[in-house]
């Protein structure tokens, strides 16, 4: 379904920050993106979403195809008809809406009145805590609430792919495993193909088919979830586990450096 060719995208005609990305993500998969700060994530969903442009960003080699169909050179708003959603990093809901008019502008492209309808039952059916909610205004949600909305409101589009940028990032962990579950939920229900952009690792690959690790700028590794997480280095150096099978602290070493562990 989705391609991306040895991609190449800089900032500025200055920063390059992704060295020939490959990558797929099939029909009806959920795919993990893996990898600390700054290891070009999140440029890589903008990429794909049509965002780079806003940031002064631009694909200087490589393609990213859709169905067959090269979509690198379209507009966001041309992406996102074609079903590709992107929820953006931050819990980023428009604040002084209420939470049900923050759905709504996620259904805006769409035209079909009974199925929009549909779908806020949906939602609501995945996230209760949402329909208590839906006459409150959306900036004075707590995190977690905001993070059901953002998640809720990329459901209301419709998406053939859904991308999730750090979906977990400052939430609870019984907060966590309840929106992954949700994720699951949706991906099997609606045959939805789900790009996740996660550091936990450890929930990312309960969740996802598939998993690519980046650091730099580059694909390092990747395999389905059960191989990467069988793998000595993602468990050590992503999940803090060591060949033992007790957590690592490293909090006492002022030097830590990683051997060459990709090759």
């Amino acid at each position: 379904m989705l391609k991306l060719n040895n991609l190449e995208v800089s900032y500025l005609n200055v920063v390059k920050v992704l060295y020939g990305i490959s990558l797929s993500v099939a029909d009806g998969m959920v795919v993990a993106l893996l990898g600390a700060n700054g290891a070009g994530k999140t440029t890589t969903l903008k990429a794909i979403s049509g965002l780079l442009r806003i940031e002064e960003g631009e694909i200087t080699d490589g393609n990213i195809e859709w169905n067959g169909q090269r979509i690198d050179k379209r507009s966001a708003a041309e992406i996102g008809k074609l079903g590709i959603v992107q929820a953006l990093e931050g819990r980023r809901v428009f604040g002084h809406l209420t939470a049900q008019e923050n759905l709504i502008v996620g259904s805006y492209s769409r035209s079909r009145a009974r199925d929009v309808s549909a779908d806020f039952k949906m939602v609501y059916n995945y996230f209760p805590r949402l329909e208590s909610l839906k006459n409150n205004i959306a900036g004075y949600l707590s995190g977690g609430e905001q993070q059901m909305l953002v998640i809720g409101r990329a459901m209301m589009a419709a998406p053939s792919l859904m991308m999730l940028d750090e979906p977990s990032l400052g939430l609870a962990p019984m907060v966590v495993e309840q929106i992954y579950d949700i994720i699951k939920k949706f991906n099997t229900d609606r045959k939805a193909s789900i790009l996740l952009v996660e550091q936990n690792v450890r929930v990312a690959l309960n969740t996802a088919h598939y998993g690519y690790v980046m650091e730099n700028g580059r694909v390092v590794l990747d395999g389905s979830a059960d191989y990467l997480k069988g793998r000595e280095d993602i468990k050590e150096f992503y999940m803090g586990i060591s060949a033992s099978g007790t957590k690592k602290s490293y909090k006492e070493i002022k030097h830590y450096k990683r051997r060459k562990r990709w090759l």
